[in-house]
């Protein structure tokens, strides 16, 4: 298949898999779970968020090496693709005071998605040449955003008014709803995109060999610092993404303390969010392939910092809508090209092993962290505080992504 047809496959499984991240974790069961199964107990919502963050964690750079080893990087993503999405279909059978079960599965189903995640940016360095990484990576998070508003857009016209006796019911079936959605749409990806024919010689097991590497991956990074580029990055990235995730959870939350947003007004407004995101992507992809990734993320990190300070001091659901925008244009073009960057970083035939470190250690364990933060600044003061608090990650963040050296080949592209 020809590059630009294997871009698009690739493309769609960021298309697919957002259904999942923007109905069962940000917007639609997270408060089912949290208001109606746990009756209201924030705290089991976030501690299943943990585990499954810290699973996923530590699972992705030994899966990463190991997939590297064996060559299955497709096998290995679909393994994780099933798991999540047949446990997102069973959600549906999650009624009040499951709350052990409603537990569980997202759990499962969590890990699967984030475990996924490092097989599929791994593919990224084979799709195209190094000038078009950006612009690549661009695309994926365009159709992921893309096809998180459409998903958001059916559940928006299937929900009845909240007074229905069959509200609920209805509820249930978006996740039934995510789940077809993320199976569907991943199929050209495993059908169209190839394994890249590189061969290893690998004496021991995989699993074995995986340990090994990830050891050796982590001491050449931090202990010998034999890549100290890579290493400063994946601190940056640790430290804004942080930040990131922790708005990504937060922000209905602080919609409806702080503005009294309902559920239609809290749709609309990540709608909105999607929507700014896919032309974010878009236009920042081709930004970074003309001045760098490192540029392109430093441009999208000030913006953060604006949309931080604007949260901190909205008073109007039109205020936080605005917001909202400046939001979505950051957030999908700050991950496309971190990514994008990671890949350039990153030694050939070690992909999936340095992007277990990337999308899984530094990743995802600053999904535990942050949330953290705000939730005792929130506590012991107020949640602008926090909000305005969560602007000291981003600027950590941009500080020690300027020590950050691009590869000869970005830098000669650019000139």
């Amino acid at each position: 298949m020809r590059e630009k047809g294997r871009i698009v496959s690739w493309a769609m499984f960021d298309f697919a898999n957002t259904a999942f991240s923007v109905i069962i974790v940000t917007v639609i069961f997270s408060k089912y779970f949290t208001n109606v199964v746990a009756g209201g107990q924030k705290w089991i919502w976030g501690l299943s968020v943990s585990i499954s963050m810290i699973v996923a964690a530590l699972l992705s750079p030994v899966l990463g090496a190991i997939a590297d080893l064996s060559r299955n990087r497709k096998r290995f993503l679909l393994l994780f693709t099933l798991i999540s999405v047949i446990c997102t279909a069973l959600l549906y059978f999650v009624y009040k005071g499951d709350i052990l079960l409603g537990a569980v599965l997202f759990i499962l189903a969590n890990i699967g998605f984030e475990s996924g995640l490092v097989f599929y940016d791994a593919f990224l360095p084979n799709l195209t040449e190094k000038k078009n990484y950006g612009r690549v990576s661009g695309y994926g998070f365009a159709a992921g955003y893309l096809g998180a508003l459409i998903v958001l857009l059916i559940v928006l016209i299937i929900l009845p008014d909240k007074s229905s006796p069959v509200y609920y019911d209805h509820i249930r079936i978006s996740f039934l709803i995510a789940s077809a959605f993320f199976f569907i749409f991943s199929i050209p990806m495993f059908l169209f995109v190839s394994e890249p024919k590189v061969k290893l010689s690998v004496k021991k097991s995989p699993i074995k060999e995986g340990l090994q590497r990830s050891y050796n991956t982590f001491k050449a990074l931090f202990i010998e610092k034999k890549f100290p580029s890579i290493s400063k990055f994946l601190i940056a990235f640790f430290l804004y993404n942080d930040a990131i995730i922790t708005i990504i959870a937060f922000a209905s939350i602080f919609a409806a303390n702080i503005l009294n947003m309902g559920d239609f007004e809290l749709i609309i407004f990540f709608v909105i969010i999607q929507s700014t995101a896919v032309l974010g992507s878009f236009i920042f992809g081709i930004v970074s392939d003309h001045i760098g990734p490192k540029k392109t993320i430093t441009v999208t990190l000030i913006i953060w910092l604006f949309v931080v300070v604007g949260a901190a001091f909205v008073y109007t659901t039109g205020q936080f809508y605005l917001i909202g925008l400046l939001a979505g244009l950051a957030i999908g073009s700050s991950q496309s090209c971190s990514r994008s960057l990671m890949a350039f970083l990153t030694p050939k035939s070690s992909e999936a092993e340095y992007f277990g470190f990337y999308d899984g250690f530094f990743g995802k364990s600053s999904a535990v962290i942050g949330p953290l933060f705000y939730g005792i600044i929130s506590d012991i003061s107020s949640e602008r505080i926090a909000t305005l608090g969560l602007g000291l990650f981003f600027i950590a963040g941009l500080i020690i992504l300027q020590g950050v050296k691009e590869p000869n080949k970005v830098r000669n592209k650019k000139k």
